[in-house]
């Protein structure tokens, strides 16, 4: 119970508490002398969040986000994982998927928003779409590389006392790759916490990102940058979220094969 404890408590570095200590105090400042009017200060920026929440309309638009996050993020870490998996153990696999995978991954994803409203229409599900693909390729290439550079002599070794495809995979292949899967699921975290605004933002307008759109056509800076402070909020949570449990599933690995998926 303690090492669970102390190890939440570890999730967030000191270091990245200090520095968003520091930036508060610089917005503060900077808001109050500049005058700018798309930068106000903060403690109005924390106002008028307080207020969103009063009237509802923060809640109702960060549950509509939320749902639309879980389930897309949810989606996106599967299908990477399974996908990333099975490039990584079949040659063939990856020779069929490697190209198709990374044409996605470099191309921008919010190409293909026209795509998913066509398909899907308004609503939820051409958002949870657009945040899997956000999320999902940076995860099976990831998965993938970790499973094709297992060490070699434990492989062998393995070859050797006749294990199985099965115990090669549990005992080997996955704990080789899970470093790289859990740092391409945080880095994942934050490109669906992008993905759903985007695509609340210019398919389905919901959620947050209608608050966001809504807030812009008035030059409304404050709701805007309220509705940015939660969304990053978001981000820093679920990626809080997976570096923890990262930690509890691979606690157990050397530091230098832990490093290297950091």
């Amino acid at each position: 119970m303690r090492r669970a404890t102390a190890a939440a408590l570890n999730v967030v570095p000191t270091g990245a508490l200090v520095a968003a200590a520091v930036g508060a105090v610089v917005w503060e400042v900077a808001g109050r002398v500049i005058e700018f009017r798309f930068l106000p200060p903060l403690s109005d920026v924390l106002g008028r969040i307080v207020t969103l929440v009063a009237r509802g309309d923060l809640v109702d638009s960060l549950v509509t986000s939320l749902g639309n996050l879980s389930i897309g993020f949810t989606l996106a870490v599967v299908f990477g994982v399974l996908v990333g998996l099975a490039m990584g153990v079949s040659r063939r696999v990856y020779v069929g998927f490697e190209m198709y995978v990374h044409a996605f991954l470099m191309a921008p994803s919010i190409v293909f928003a026209p795509v998913f409203f066509s398909m899907f229409g308004l609503g939820s599900e051409p958002v949870i779409a657009v945040i899997v693909m956000f999320a999902v390729f940076k995860i099976i290439i990831n998965t993938a590389e970790g499973v094709r550079t297992a060490p070699t002599a434990l492989l062998e070794m393995a070859d050797s006392f006749g294990a199985t495809r099965a115990q090669r995979l549990r005992h080997i292949l996955l704990p080789s790759a899970a470093p790289l899967a859990f740092a391409a699921i945080r880095i994942g975290a934050g490109s669906a916490v992008q993905g759903m605004v985007v695509a609340e933002m210019f398919i389905a307008v919901i959620g947050l990102g209608e608050i966001v759109m809504r807030a812009g056509r008035r030059f409304d800076a404050e709701t805007v940058l309220a509705t940015v402070i939660v969304l990053v909020v978001i981000a820093i949570v679920l990626m809080a979220a997976v570096r923890l449990v990262d930690r509890r599933l691979t606690g157990w690995l050397p530091s230098t094969a832990r490093a290297s998926g950091a």
